[in-house]
């Protein structure tokens, strides 16, 4: 399953993908669609218009847009917060496991959880 993203500038996209968060890029169609993917999740990349007031809406919430579940949240939470990435949630523990949000250019909020383990 792949979500599909609809966002303003595909390029831009595309590099903070693959150069923050380390997503490859599956391909590439024309100039208005991509694929990406890490470690077994994928995201689809369409340029589009989408409505800012719902961005917004959906940030002032903390409506999460995608949740990647995680091992070693530590380490990813490290990697990721020293780069030029807009952290929504620092990393924090909860009753269900560890997590974090961020922000990618579009504004769309993505979570990392690494959920407890249940004896």
């Amino acid at each position: 399953m792949s979500p599909q993203f609809l966002v303003q500038d595909i390029i831009h996209s595309i590099n903070f993908y693959t150069e923050q968060l380390g997503f490859e890029i599956d391909f590439r169609y024309e100039d208005f669609y991509a694929g990406i993917s890490k470690d077994g999740f994928s995201i689809h990349l369409k340029t589009g218009k989408y409505l800012i007031e719902e961005r917004q809406n959906r940030r002032k919430n903390e409506d999460l847009d995608i949740v990647f579940s995680v091992d070693d949240i530590e380490n990813l939470y490290d990697g990721i917060s020293n780069k030029s990435v807009e952290l929504i949630k620092p990393l924090r523990e909860m009753d269900y496991g560890k997590e974090f949000y961020i922000a990618d250019p579009d504004g769309y909020i993505l979570a990392f959880l690494e959920e407890k383990q249940v004896p």
